[in-house]
């Protein structure tokens, strides 16, 4: 949460909510997915819907791009999140090791903008 990111706000990476900032979103464009690199809630504001408002706001955005799917990955020792990402229709793709991390990958299918979102 504390680190400067006005260059990726700059450049449409990175997302923020609330003043003082609550919540931090970092999403990055490929050519066929979003990449989820980052999601963070300030303690101040955990169990209110934060989280659940930045990952709708990842759909919206993935959407809004007409890419197909967001991924993530999150380290395996966070169990808080395996419990999490499943719930906002994120599905395990993989579980390996990266270096010395182990890491879960998972994936979110986005589907097409209806006729009224575009």
């Amino acid at each position: 949460m504390d680190a400067d990111r006005t260059t990726g706000i700059a450049a449409g990476r990175v997302f923020v909510t609330g003043d003082p900032v609550m919540g931090v979103l970092v999403l990055v464009p490929e050519p066929d997915h979003l990449v989820l690199e980052s999601i963070a809630v300030h303690p101040d504001a955990h169990r209110q819907g934060m989280g659940k408002r930045l990952l709708a706001f990842a759909d919206a955005h993935a959407r809004a791009l007409g890419l197909p799917e967001i991924r993530l990955y999150a380290n395996a020792l966070m169990w808080e999140n395996q419990e999490i990402y499943p719930r906002y229709g994120y599905e395990v793709t993989e579980r390996r090791r990266d270096g010395q991390y182990d890491r879960v990958h998972y994936r979110k299918r986005i589907p097409e903008a209806t006729p009224d979102e575009r």
